[in-house]
C-alpha cells in the first residue's frame, strides 16, 4: 500500500529522535497505531533509516499476529528504540495500513513536526515526494526552520 493512499494523505510528517540521547532516527516519520491492537500508538517510516538504527536479536513474532518482527536499537545509544517488520502476516497486510515497516515506540522516541517549504504550514504526507527504490533517510535532512515541536 502506498503511502499516498487518502486515508493517510493528510498526517504530519514528523522527524523522530531517540528520546534516549536524541539522535535523530528519521525525518519521515508518521504517527501510526498497531494494528493488532490499535490502543497502541507508534511512529512509523516508509524509508529504512539507514545510519541510524541496527538490528538486534532475532526475528519474533507476537501473540495476536504471525508478522515476523526483529527489533531496533538507536546507533549512537545502544537502546532499543523499535522495530522493523521483516515479514508481514497475510492479516496485517490485508488490513488498513500505511504500507510502513520500520516502527518507533513511542516511549522510546521523541517527535518533532516538519513544516512544509514555507515555513508556515505543517508538512503533510500528500506533499511528499514519491520514493524512488534508491531512496534513504540521508537524502532528506530538514533543517531546524522546518521542525516545530
Amino acid at each position: 500500500m502506498s503511502t499516498s493512499n487518502a486515508n493517510f494523505k493528510n498526517k504530519c510528517v514528523t522527524q523522530v529522535n531517540c528520546i534516549f540521547c536524541d539522535s535523530l532516527l528519521c525525518t519521515r516519520g508518521m504517527k501510526a497505531v498497531l494494528l493488532a491492537d490499535t490502543e497502541v500508538e507508534l511512529f512509523s517510516t516508509d524509508i529504512p533509516p539507514n545510519r541510524t538504527v541496527d538490528f538486534v536479536a532475532s526475528c519474533y513474532s507476537t501473540e495476536s499476529c504471525k508478522c515476523k518482527l526483529r527489533d531496533i536499537a538507536c546507533l549512537k545509544c545502544g537502546n532499543v528504540v523499535g522495530y522493523h517488520v521483516v515479514a508481514p502476516c497475510k492479516p496485517c497486510l490485508l488490513s488498513c495500513n500505511n504500507g510502513h515497516f520500520w516502527m518507533f515506540n513511542s516511549d522510546a522516541v521523541s517527535t518533532l513536526n516538519r513544516l512544509d517549504a514555507t515555513g508556515l504550514n505543517l508538512l503533510l504526507w500528500g506533499d511528499l515526494p514519491e520514493l524512488d527504490d534508491g531512496d534513504n533517510e540521508d537524502s532528506e535532512t530538514p533543517s531546524d526552520e522546518e521542525c516545530i515541536r
